[in-house]
């Protein structure tokens, strides 16, 4: 399966669709007072859409790439549009006010933060608009975030949801790389001190509610953080991967209740687990790399039909669709 202008197109009205829906909204807001109690919308000027804030962020992440990577789609003048509207330095800066509040220190740590840092990038790379240039300095204060958190951080945390520190890392890399050595070379140290010496990985996954693959998540982390120790750091990582063991990250995810939030993040981690699979096919050899890639392809098959249909996966599943179709081997 291959990424086309009619398959962006349609992830684009999906993404256009709730990226300024309002409700319904979850909202993570810590109340100090009677006078603390606002709509999303009053507290977060561009990212009240999507049900939640990162995925408000990621569905524009969305957005902006389809846009780059095809500009004569029908949709990506109305993304343009809908995008100067929003990415305007007062409502930039009214979403960076929102994380210098004393009880804000932990909002969105870390899944929002590298989110925004991979917006930020995406943005940065459309030169025909400010939006980059808009939204750097709330990037760089996420980016000191990142630099006060990640030595404090004495265990990673490995679970399969929004705190899992791999996947945080590998989004984080890719804009730290482009605008901010000192905290790549952070990440690499702490990538390597906590992953590095990590043998033949059980898998015991998929838990009920997880939307990425600790054990696949983090092989990608090691891969874009080190990939010249990669090779021989994922023999030891999988060492029965020949024989499609550990089974369970070779079966795709049964989802039995796509309107449950939490269950139908089910089919996210199908689609996050063929992103990883594509993205680390290409550094194996053979029979590794061709079961890779038939792992890939069965997870992706069992959760594309499922981009669209119900909200609860809807405002949120055509990015991981994506991130899997641009992975590196996917063609």
């Amino acid at each position: 399966m291959k990424l086309d202008q009619q398959l962006a197109g349609n992830f684009a009205r999906i993404a256009l669709g709730h990226v300024r829906k309002r409700y319904p909204y979850k909202l993570d807001h810590v109340v100090t007072g009677p006078d603390d109690v606002h709509a999303p919308r009053e507290l977060f000027p561009i990212f009240f859409g999507s049900f939640d804030w990162h995925s408000c962020v990621h569905g524009w992440w969305t957005l902006l790439t389809l846009r780059r990577l095809f500009p004569d789609m029908a949709e990506a003048k109305q993304i343009a549009v809908v995008a100067d509207r929003s990415f305007t330095l007062d409502k930039v800066s009214r979403e960076q006010a929102y994380f210098e509040r004393p009880t804000s220190r932990t909002f969105e740590r870390p899944y929002g933060w590298a989110w925004l840092l991979a917006l930020h990038l995406e943005a940065a790379r459309q030169a025909d608009r400010e939006w980059g240039g808009n939204l750097e300095p709330f990037a760089r204060s996420i980016a000191g975030r990142l630099h006060d958190y990640l030595p404090i951080l004495t265990y990673p945390i490995r679970v399969g949801t929004h705190f899992n520190t791999p996947f945080a890392l590998v989004l984080s890399l890719e804009w730290a790389d482009a605008f901010d050595p000192s905290l790549a070379a952070l990440i690499r140290d702490r990538i390597l001190h906590w992953f590095g010496g990590d043998q033949d990985c059980q898998a015991w996954e998929p838990g009920g509610d997880e939307f990425l693959s600790p054990a696949l998540t983090e092989a990608l982390c090691m891969a874009r953080a080190h990939p010249d120790r990669f090779a021989g750091w994922f023999r030891g990582f999988l060492p029965r991967l020949a024989q499609r063991e550990p089974a369970a990250l070779f079966q795709p995810a049964t989802v039995s209740d796509r309107s449950d939030g939490k269950i139908a993040h089910l089919d996210g981690l199908n689609l996050s687990r063929a992103w990883c699979w594509r993205s680390i096919a290409p550094l194996l050899a053979d029979p590794e790399r061709s079961i890779a890639q038939a792992a890939a392809d069965e997870h992706l098959a069992a959760a594309m039909p499922h981009v669209a249909g119900d909200y609860m996966g809807e405002h949120w599943l055509a990015t991981f669709a994506l991130l899997a179709l641009l992975a590196e081997g996917s063609g």
